[in-house]
């Protein structure tokens, strides 16, 4: 049975994934204020980066629209996964489910789930990874792989680490975090969220101190943590990447442990620095 899995861009795809042609990447739009570029394969994390710091205001972030997500799904595969962005965070996953209801009006019904991640970034590649490999193995139906991946993304976490929230703050991201206890700026807070919803799990002072306690939060919440595959990604810090990556394995173990760099999407709200943990 052929299928397409499609994401939007805040999901970081393994670089042998990027040119696969099972996977479709929707681009969003980043804007500091009149530049404004895709977030696609042309995206340079350094010039983004270099621009952000230069900028006085906040960088800002568009989601696409339902007729791209249209377009994407009209291809000749039989079986359809789109996943977004959780829809607490943007309107990638309403476009998308738009775009499901365009398709459907011109072209008919066909098997198209979308997702809501319920996270970003690699939640985001976590799934996709599971999409795809439930496909492969060629033993369930459409009906049988959705409801797979809905308990699997009932069940996984999403933590990250920032050297600032201020972009989060400003873009109206932090709304279940009640009171961010952080006051200065070397205190770190480590943060998770709930169904997509951004909390705040705890805090330190320092930046590895708040990676340290990233990773005991982390083996302490884990279940099953031997048969599952560990996602770290980073903003331009391959180096606290590998940290936590180190502090995980020296509590634990992983199926197997990936780390990615952040996309466009993902290194806008991360910021320089950033650490993102899915499990």
């Amino acid at each position: 049975m052929s299928y397409k899995i499609i994401v939007d861009s805040c999901c970081e795809l393994p670089d042998e994934y990027k040119n696969d042609p099972r996977f479709e990447r929707i681009p969003l739009t980043l804007e500091l204020g009149d530049y404004q570029i895709l977030d696609d394969e042309h995206f340079n994390q350094k010039d983004f980066l270099d621009r952000v710091a230069a900028y006085p205001q906040c960088p800002k972030s568009a989601c696409p629209s339902p007729e791209r997500y249209r377009e994407a799904y009209h291809n000749d595969a039989e079986h359809i996964y789109c996943i977004t962005l959780s829809s607490h965070l943007s309107g990638s996953y309403n476009s998308a489910v738009l775009g499901k209801n365009l398709y459907e009006e011109k072209y008919g019904a066909k098997d198209i789930y979308i997702c809501d991640s319920e996270s970003a970034s690699i939640g985001e590649t976590q799934l996709a990874m599971k999409f795809m490999e439930w496909e492969e193995e060629g033993s369930m139906t459409f009906a049988q792989i959705v409801e797979k991946a809905e308990a699997f993304r009932d069940a996984m976490s999403t933590y990250f680490v920032l050297d600032n929230l201020e972009t989060l703050r400003k873009n109206g991201r932090l709304s279940g975090v009640k009171a961010l206890i952080a006051s200065t700026l070397s205190i770190k807070p480590v943060m998770g969220a709930i169904k997509g919803v951004i909390i705040q799990k705890g805090q330190s002072v320092g930046i590895k101190k708040a990676l340290t306690k990233m990773a005991d939060i982390i083996v302490s919440e884990g279940k099953n943590l031997d048969a599952k595959v560990l996602y770290i990604s980073h903003c331009n810090c391959p180096g606290r990447a590998k940290l936590v990556k180190d502090l995980l394995l020296a509590r634990t173990k992983f199926k197997d442990v990936k780390i990615l760099d952040t996309a466009g999407v993902s290194s806008m709200y991360a910021n320089d620095g950033g650490v993102i943990v899915a499990i």
